[in-house]
């Protein structure tokens, strides 16, 4: 699969070799046509008329809103709630339905390997309640120790947050399972599925998950537009997190009744041209096929581990048998914002280099940063072949 012609970042940068698709993804031209074509023929905010313009944009938003609800296998469109983006997504959750579950002494679990937006939402409620976030620890290959988890699942846990795919690591964790075993407690779970929702398939009705929180930019689609699906009884008795226009039923000056979800959480004008956009790029991944996505994605995964263990003083974090998507690795004796630097100056390479907004899961393991590669649909092998070239003119350059 190589889908570099669809992306028009690549016609204006033709020698570009782009591998931090974890961080955000290039977007094709389609998605790019359907803001377009938004702005310049349907541009009204949502909900706010009943001329003609507007209805357009409201049938647009709305269609959306179920064409994600298809999308996930959820049961119902008042589901899902548009936000700005995963991190947004999370904090709703942790504000508007963990908080007032939460007491003194209480509990909240998340894994060692899970980016700041899956963590310090939980820890701050912690601290404004005087609860404990309590870390999930990792085997020492880098997996998510199952064995200990389910023996910290007790009554005083309240709610379990973890990621399906880390952004460090790479690692997938088995989260049906983990959602199995979590519903014996009857403890709510969120599941963060910033990394993987492009390539895996989800159903949520299936799963039974509680809330489950992604991004439309590490999907295809614009920056800016994020989903929280929520199971629609938890949705219903959650207070909104953000107050403002149209997220009412009534107001005084007195009081506010709130509009049934999922209207209640979008409180403001919505990004509807980036919606509009993820629509474009929900239809492009569909006819792509999320299988065949999968198996390209996996396909680079392991030629990149079994590349990069070829080169001397290579050191790959993680498990890499169940590394998907996202390599990590440090070099011996070469900081990694060096390793990133040359080979953007020299190969005209872009890696990402830092703690990938997980420093505890950097001191954890005792690297100050790593060099991260992620891939997308437009990336090939030949892209790997590249990468090695220049890590070895990287690695002869500081001998």
């Amino acid at each position: 699969m190589t889908n570099r012609s669809d992306f028009p970042l690549f016609d204006n940068h033709p020698t570009l070799i782009y591998l931090d698709s974890a961080a955000t993804t290039q977007k094709p031209k389609s998605v790019i046509e359907a803001v377009t074509f938004f702005y310049e023929n349907e541009n009204a905010n949502v909900r706010r008329g009943v001329y003609n313009l507007t209805a357009k944009a409201t049938n647009r938003y709305e269609n959306t809103r179920v064409q994600i609800q298809q999308f996930i296998g959820a049961q119902h469109p008042q589901s899902i709630v548009f936000t700005k983006g995963t991190t947004e997504s999370i904090n709703i959750v942790a504000h508007c339905f963990a908080a007032p579950r939460l007491h003194a002494g209480d509990e909240i679990l998340i894994s060692a390997m899970e980016h700041h937006a899956n963590l310090i939402p939980w820890q701050q409620i912690c601290l404004q309640k005087k609860a404990h976030l309590k870390i999930i620890p990792l085997t020492e290959t880098g997996d998510l120790d199952v064995e200990i988890f389910q023996k910290m699942l007790h009554p005083r846990v309240k709610m379990v947050a973890v990621t399906h795919l880390s952004n460090v690591l790479g690692t997938v964790n088995p989260i049906e399972a983990l959602i199995l075993e979590v519903k014996k407690h009857q403890i709510p779970i969120l599941v963060d599925m910033a990394q993987s929702i492009a390539s895996h398939t989800v159903d949520v009705a299936d799963w039974e998950v509680d809330f489950v929180a992604f991004s439309g930019h590490k999907m295809y689609a614009p920056t800016g537009v994020g989903i929280l699906y929520g199971q629609k009884k938890h949705l219903e008795n959650m207070l909104p997190f953000q107050f403002g226009g149209d997220m009412i039923k009534d107001v005084s000056f007195e009081k506010t009744i709130f509009a049934a979800p999922p209207h209640r959480f979008e409180g403001g004008t919505p990004n509807a041209a980036g919606i509009a956009g993820l629509s474009a790029a929900i239809d492009y991944l569909q006819t792509l096929g999320q299988q065949n996505i999968y198996n390209h994605i996996d396909l680079l995964t392991k030629y990149c581990i079994e590349s990069l263990r070829k080169i001397p003083m290579v050191q790959i974090l993680g498990n890499p048998s169940k590394i998907f998507g996202v390599v990590s690795f440090t070099i011996e004796n070469i900081h990694p914002h060096d390793i990133a630097t040359i080979l953007d100056s020299e190969f005209n390479i872009a890696v990402r280099a830092g703690q990938h907004c997980a420093q505890p899961l950097a001191d954890l393991l005792e690297v100050p940063a790593t060099v991260r590669v992620s891939f997308g649909i437009y990336n090939q092998k030949k892209d790997i072949d590249k990468l090695v070239e220049g890590l070895l003119w990287v690695i002869t350059l500081f001998r």
